[in-house]
């Protein structure tokens, strides 16, 4: 008999005595019989006062094969996790009647009573949704032929209600029903088959799971309704149970803790939080549709039957008035993107003056991202040419699952002991120089925080207070560091304690005049110039400002925040390309490829000086997440062999960007995947940048007149992109004239 029949077939009807009858004589249990209620089936409660068990007689219309499948079903979730409190079956058996042959199961008793969601406390409501996780988990491999059943407790057979509506008398009613189904047909159906899909057991309401005096789950029952379905239609019936009753934005946030519970098992996908709030609106139609439907059928079981319709007709109506594009967003779905011109009035009244303003005259606004592209709020794809910080690409998957295990495994501070710090600095040792002393590793959460510390070690060793920069260099934001970043310099200010070096200039007579009269404690020098207007001076040059650095008894603090990690294309580090010899480098920017994680390197002797004026201790430098995204991205460098693509990408850059034959481009400069193409003045490079970003294009600017187009894009960056980057760039600046 088809299973859609089973809930058209009349239920069972034996009374208390019968039943009480028929356990003692299919399975030799004795007691009273109490009757726990069931849709189509029948449920008995069988005791003497001492223990007992559950009887439950099937439908006459029920498909052997699905009785098969829920014992399996069950045994196999207790197989994968024996803690699971399921209630076995114990036995089967067959009854025969007039009207048929009944089968007759007799399960284990599970202590416990059950409960109405809007009864469950906050712990409960988590503690059950996971419970609900786990049990998936443990379903999670298994197959039965039968569970390709047809019911319609089913989402994934929603639609099918349509037949039915004419049993819901209330004509507003109705339409709210018929609104919800028009919804999942347009929302829900075409993406159902993205759905991760398994079997489940379809039914795991708070009405189906035991608690104990204080709420902790003892016993999941009735495998009923099991069948293939998707998993977060699965989840949004528990989650239905939970929230009925409920009113207002107490259903918001019982949901949300819920989604918390079993997420912790069962992370949530992107495609499941969007559809979560179209189905439970869908259970919620199914619940008062079916009811309705077989109450005009069986009046006599209208108790069980009608038992949560109240509650699910005055959730549909919440839902109704609140809008289910509203309630989709309150039950996790992602929200529209806000109109770019609201969204940047709100930045700057709430982020203040302060605040670097926005790079483009059309601001940038960003939704997601991927490899070396951007996807702004109109879904336009922009070709990322300017971004350092995700070195490896945009949302890289090793390392967004890095930060994304680690997270859920644990994050803490430096204070308690795990791998991932002490992984991620022996790794970083490794990769200097052999026989630099470069040896010790102190990790923070910004360059701006490593060379501040840096700064603050060279103090500590040397006992002196001066420090040299490049003219128009940028190190930081620190109140100590701002001071060491020209770029960020007002016109009038000039910090006493430092003296900057032209790098136009040559390296000896630079040096030489900074350090008249000067007690220097550190020097501090980006070897790409990034911010000086990107640079290649001979290696030579560079060597003799750390030459004179350590004959006037500095330090040489190598800055690698914005050009380290393969930027050069020959080497990790570029003070390594130039052959120059630091006492301390610092890492930043791209070190977690967009996580917070930063790092100073230094030579033994200089730390344990520091220590001994000082104890150094950073809450969330080194962290177990950031560890584990800085180990990921130098893991995805080496294993996608980046620095080479670096170098040979950056020099076929390099060459169609000579190619360019326009009066307006005075240099090209730079190396690896860090480029430099000098313009006039700051207005035609502001406009060239605009004109690229309208383009689909994104570039920055630097130098100290603001003047070079500043190309420097994620090392995933490859011929094609050149190839788009160069030709609109031909283009913006054709238009110019």
């Amino acid at each position: 008999m088809p299973q859609a029949s089973v809930l058209e077939a009349p239920p069972p009807r034996f009374s208390a005595d019968e039943v009480a009858a028929m356990a003692a004589e299919l399975f030799g249990v004795a007691g009273g019989a109490t009757d726990l209620g069931s849709e189509r089936d029948q449920t008995f409660l069988v005791a003497d006062g001492t223990g007992g068990a559950i009887v439950k007689i099937a439908n006459l219309a029920e498909d052997p094969a699905v009785l098969e499948l829920e014992a399996a079903a069950i045994e196999h979730a207790l197989r994968v996790d024996p803690e699971l409190p399921v209630a076995r079956q114990l036995a089967r058996a067959s009854f025969d009647t007039p009207e048929g042959t009944h089968a007759v199961r007799l399960f284990e008793r599970r202590s416990g009573r059950t409960s109405t969601g809007a009864e469950l406390t906050d712990g409960a409501v988590r503690e059950l949704a996971a419970t609900h996780a786990r049990l998936n988990l443990a379903l999670r491999g298994f197959l039965h032929p039968a569970a390709g059943r047809e019911l319609l407790w089913n989402l994934a057979h929603a639609p099918k209600l349509r037949p039915l509506l004419a049993a819901i008398g209330d004509s507003k009613r109705r339409a709210m029903v018929e609104a919800v189904l028009d919804r999942f047909d347009t929302r829900v159906g075409p993406r159902w088959l993205e759905l991760r899909g398994q079997v489940v057991h379809g039914d795991l309401t708070a009405d189906n799971v035991l608690f104990d005096d204080r709420q902790h789950v003892t016993g999941i029952v009735d495998f009923g309704d099991i069948g293939h379905s998707a998993q977060i239609a699965d989840f949004a019936i528990g989650l239905t149970s939970v929230l009925r009753g409920r009113t207002g934005e107490d259903v918001y946030r019982a949901a949300r803790l819920a989604i918390d519970g079993y997420s912790m098992r069962i992370p949530l996908e992107d495609l499941e939080l969007a559809l979560l709030g179209d189905l439970v609106a869908a259970r919620l139609a199914t619940l008062v549709t079916i009811s309705s439907w077989r109450m005009t059928r069986y009046p006599e079981n209208a108790e069980y039957i009608q038992a949560w319709d109240e509650d699910s007709w005055a959730l549909l109506d919440q839902f109704a008035q609140e809008g289910a594009d509203s309630v989709c967003r309150k039950l996790g779905a992602p929200r529209a993107p806000e109109p770019t011109p609201e969204l940047a009035r709100r930045r700057r009244l709430v982020l203040g003056p302060a605040l670097t303003d926005l790079t483009y005259r059309e601001p940038v606004h960003v939704v997601s991202a991927d490899d070396v592209w951007l996807v702004d709020a109109q879904g336009r794809r922009l070709l990322d040419a300017y971004n350092n910080v995700p070195v490896v690409g945009h949302c890289h998957p090793r390392v967004t699952e890095a930060v994304v295990r680690q997270t859920r495994a644990v994050n803490t501070h430096t204070r308690y002991l795990y791998e991932p710090l002490v992984d991620l600095a022996e790794r970083l040792v490794a990769s200097m120089p052999p026989g630099s002393g470069l040896d010790t590793v102190m990790l923070v959460n910004s360059g701006s925080e490593a060379n501040d510390l840096a700064w603050r070690i060279a103090g500590a060793s040397t006992g002196r207070t001066g420090g040299i920069v490049t003219a128009h260099a940028y190190h930081g934001v620190s109140a100590a560091i701002a001071d060491f970043s020209p770029e960020e310099w007002a016109a009038d200010f000039h910090p006493p304690n430092v003296r900057t070096i032209d790098p136009h200039r040559p390296a000896r007579e630079e040096m030489s005049r900074a350090l008249d009269g000067f007690d220097l404690a550190a020097t501090f020098l980006d070897a790409g110039f990034t911010s000086d207007g990107i640079f290649t001076p001979p290696a030579d040059e560079l060597r003799q400002i750390v030459s004179a650095t350590h004959a006037a008894g500095g330090v040489f603090v190598a800055d690698e925040v914005q050009v380290g990690h393969g930027r050069s294309g020959r080497h990790l580090w570029s003070f390594v390309h130039y052959g120059l010899q630091p006492d301390i480098v610092t890492l930043g920017k791209p070190m977690g490829n967009g996580y917070p994680v930063a790092a100073v390197i230094a030579r033994r002797e200089l730390v344990d000086e520091f220590a001994a004026t000082t104890d150094f201790f950073s809450t969330f430098g080194g962290n177990p997440v950031a560890a584990a995204a800085a180990l990921a991205v130098l893991e995805v460098i080496e294993d996608e062999r980046l620095i080479d693509r670096a170098g040979r990408v950056g020099a076929y850059l390099a060459d169609e960007l000579r190619r360019l034959e326009h009066p307006a481009i005075q240099a090209i400069r730079g190396f690896g995947l860090l480029a430099g193409v000098g313009l006039p003045d700051a207005q035609l490079a502001g406009r060239v940048m605009d004109r690229l970003r309208d383009r689909g294009v994104l570039v920055g600017r630097t130098g100290p007149g603001e003047n070079v187009l500043k190309i420097r894009p994620p090392l995933v960056f490859g011929d094609e992109h050149v190839d788009l980057l160069v030709g609109e760039l031909d283009a913006a600046l054709a238009a110019e004239g």
